[in-house]
């Protein structure tokens, strides 16, 4: 599903964000990434996103080597995947179900289309009641959850989140963490760069540690 080989990320400066990176996700598995900030978490999702591009060795995304992939065939790529970012990047001047159709529109999907799905996914996050709301009235766990079922609205079968509960108090953050997992319990390949070892811990799922841009560690924590 998702393979690094010897994955390398140098920057204009010089600066090396990875260091010869190598890995596999299965199908349908559920991955922490962790390490310390700055170690090149969110240099690694967004090589699988290709919001950038590896320098040297091959990442390979539902049997895709991405390093070959035309620029004109990224958004169909990741129109396969789904992400969520800490900052959530809503757009404000939105309500809460236009936020989440927004990938659909942009797929090109039909109207009754689009509010089943969007209307599904707000109900996944406990949110459908406040689909005509702005995010600036929600609370940040709120527009956590709005970021969410944008990410899984397309039905995408692998879902990217990036420091998703670095914003959260411990009990929202352990919320959020059970959404990934129901996600995960339905097929979808769930790979999630995290700060919070203690709940990272308490989940039980392999976890892939980054240092400096080196991959140091590949286990799984038993609760």
């Amino acid at each position: 599903m998702i393979v690094f080989n010897n994955v390398i990320k140098r920057y204009p400066n010089g600066y090396q964000a990875l260091k010869q990176v190598s890995f596999h996700v299965k199908h349908g598995e559920m991955v922490f990434l962790t390490g310390h900030s700055g170690a090149g978490k969110s240099t690694l999702l967004r090589l699988i996103a290709l919001i950038e591009r590896s320098t040297r060795g091959q990442v390979v995304v539902n049997g895709q080597n991405l390093s070959r992939l035309p620029n004109r065939r990224i958004p169909y790529l990741r129109r396969r995947i789904g992400i969520t970012f800490q900052d959530h990047r809503l757009l404000f001047d939105r309500t809460v179900f236009d936020n989440v159709a927004l990938p659909l529109v942009v797929a090109g999907f039909g109207h009754q289309e689009t509010r089943r799905r969007v209307r599904a996914a707000l109900d996944k996050v406990g949110l459908l009641r406040l689909e005509k709301s702005y995010p600036i009235t929600l609370s940040g766990g709120q527009q956590q959850r709005v970021g969410i079922a944008r990410a899984v609205v397309n039905k995408p079968p692998i879902l990217l989140a990036d420091e998703p509960t670095g914003n959260l108090d411990p009990g929202l953050a352990k919320e959020t963490m059970g959404l990934f997992r129901q996600f995960n319990q339905v097929g979808v390949t769930v790979l999630i760069a995290s700060h919070a070892l203690g709940l990272i811990k308490g989940m039980g799922n392999r976890t892939i540690i980054l240092q400096q841009g080196n991959l140091i560690g590949d286990t799984i924590h038993r609760s």
